[in-house]
């Protein structure tokens, strides 16, 4: 039997609900992260700073991202799970900058 629309529609608005909490969730951890790094100090341009995460964020996926001189390895071992879209994704609902 099929779902009337009305039905569909509360889910899908449960369903953006959850995503909400989950992007405001992973926005505030990499917030505290990048403020921990000194990020909150330095005057840079969004674009910019969005292309540094999106290097940072193929480099733990295991893709050719830049390296900056880190340790040898530190980037292997794909401890990371957001992806670029939650990085960016996640950034682009909040109402503040971290």
């Amino acid at each position: 039997m099929k779902k009337p629309s009305s039905k569909i529609r509360d889910e899908i608005a449960k369903l953006q609900e959850q995503l909400k909490i989950a992007e405001t969730r992973e926005a505030e951890r990499i917030g505290r992260i990048a403020l921990k790094a000194g990020l909150g100090d330095i005057e840079i341009e969004e674009g910019e700073l969005q292309a540094a995460f999106e290097e940072v964020a193929k480099r733990f996926r295991g893709g050719k991202g830049a390296t900056t001189g880190g340790k040898k390895g530190a980037g292997d071992g794909g401890g990371a799970t957001s992806t670029p879209a939650d990085a960016s994704g996640a950034g682009a609902g909040s109402t503040g900058e971290a």
